[in-house]
């Protein structure tokens, strides 16, 4: 545990509002801006969850539901954009919501270690059925230039089977 006062409350702020500004670009369809939010190096993995018993690990790490880099990631953003993308047709209704934000110095001097839970409410259709899918994410962020990029992202999921169809939304 990090002592209180190891970040600023200026840099907590700017983590903070980072982030929202980010869930509110995904949740309005706004992936070509998003993308903007990563830096060229970028990691965006979520590991396997399973259910073990004590004192197994829960999360195998070698196994990523995705592991995927900037080239992965535009590839997906440009495929939202054609009428190939049937996962997505029509569009999920998303609402995410970021949430237990701490914040952490880095090794490096411009990168900070955040950990923030994600809660993801998605519908699509008429049909009255949603998904809420959660987990914990694990960031880097670095600064470039003055602003904060998203350098490496870890999801671990809080369920060890999703119940969605597709897990064709960004968390």
């Amino acid at each position: 545990m990090i002592a209180a006062g190891a970040i600023g409350i200026e840099t907590w702020l700017e983590v903070h509002h980072f982030l929202v500004a980010e869930a509110e670009l995904l949740d309005n369809r706004r992936f070509e801006e998003w993308l903007e939010l990563f830096t060229e190096d970028v990691e965006y993995t979520a590991p396997v969850r399973v259910t073990k018993k004590n004192p197994a690990p829960d999360v195998v790490a070698q196994n990523l539901l995705f592991d995927e880099n900037l080239a992965s990631l535009t590839l997906r953003v440009k495929r939202l954009a054609t009428d190939v993308a049937w996962a997505e047709d029509p569009p999920s209704l998303t609402r995410r919501l970021i949430t237990n934000i701490r914040v952490n110095p880095a090794p490096a001097d411009d990168e900070f270690l955040v950990k923030s839970n994600v809660l993801l409410f998605r519908s699509r259709g008429d049909v009255g059925r949603h998904d809420i899918v959660c987990g914990e994410r694990e960031d880097t962020l670095r600064r470039l230039e003055g602003a904060l990029k998203i350098a490496r992202r870890r999801i671990v999921f809080d369920q060890a089977s999703l119940g969605t169809k597709n897990l064709a939304v960004f968390l």
